[in-house]
């Protein structure tokens, strides 16, 4: 199961995903949007550890799959057998190389979803294409059609997108879309050729410096890596004991030193900002 995409295709981008800034360390414990157990994934790595926040409003059955798979203890001791630098990290096959799977069934794709009100969308940045909103939705980042066409649809919900952004996790496929398994792949820099085309369900929170000092492949070897690194244990928070739990919480998107920080990474990057440079800025203690 390998990913049909290029390393020319990939776009770098300077921002990283990380611990908050010591600025934000005086927020409004108000302006802070807690994550729950069995929507933090912990993943240690003999690099060291990331932390991604899954995000089943965007891909339930991808979501799922992950939760089931890492609580079992299926990824431990799985290798990251392929790595592009500018692009992404896979693994997550028992094989080792690209063609394995687990036991369970293929999952049906999960490109897109259906967004309403409740979801708390944000828009950040106008839409590369010009259609639609391009915005955030707890840590992912999503293109979507407007509001105001809730009014006309069924379900008072709208067609949306999460966009593969760095940091952006999401699930290795075969040619077929519907071939996803165990394989994920998380994102090191932004990639739009992804997007509409696999399945993005969750977003690094801490630790995407530790995804980019993974061993990589070449381009050449579509990014197949000769002794690779592992991914030493990966859980969920909720799946630890409580002294090895570690709990996160994410500058909530409504609040306004999200606002703030939007707006001076805007005047910053001027007219080449996007939403890929909104970054998740999280607290991560314990564990």
């Amino acid at each position: 199961m390998r990913l049909k995409i290029t390393l020319a295709a990939a776009t770098a981008v300077a921002l990283l995903a990380g611990t908050a800034p010591a600025a934000l360390s005086q927020t409004a414990a108000g302006e802070w949007r807690p994550i729950a157990p069995e929507n933090l994934l912990i993943i240690e790595t003999s690099k060291g550890r990331v932390i991604a926040e899954l995000d089943p409003r965007v891909a339930p059955m991808s979501v799922e799959r992950i939760r089931t798979l890492a609580n079992q203890g299926f990824y431990d001791g799985l290798t990251w057998h392929r790595v592009l630098d500018g692009f992404m990290a896979q693994g997550g096959d028992p094989l080792g190389t690209g063609e394995g799977g687990s036991e369970l069934p293929d999952i049906v794709a999960e490109f897109g979803f259906r967004r309403g009100r409740a979801d708390g969308f944000v828009q950040v940045a106008p839409p590369a294409n010009g259609a639609g909103q391009t915005g955030v939705i707890g840590s992912m980042p999503v293109q979507t059609q407007p509001d105001a066409q809730m009014m006309v649809t069924a379900d008072f919900k709208v067609d949306a997108n999460a966009l593969f952004c760095p940091g952006v996790l999401g699930m290795a496929r075969a040619g077929d879309p519907n071939s996803a398994n165990s394989q994920y792949f998380i994102m090191t820099d932004a990639n739009s050729n992804l997007d509409g085309n696999y399945t993005p369900f969750g977003r690094v929170l801490s630790g995407l410096e530790v995804v980019r000092s993974l061993k990589k492949g070449t381009d050449a070897t579509n990014g197949a890596v000769t002794d690779p690194d592992l991914m030493v244990r990966v859980r969920t928070a909720s799946a630890l004991p409580e002294g090895e739990r570690p709990t996160a919480r994410v500058l909530a998107t409504g609040s306004p030193a999200f606002a703030a920080e939007i707006e001076a990474t805007r005047t910053r990057l001027g007219r080449r900002f996007s939403v890929c440079d909104v970054q998740p800025t999280a607290e991560v203690t314990g564990g």
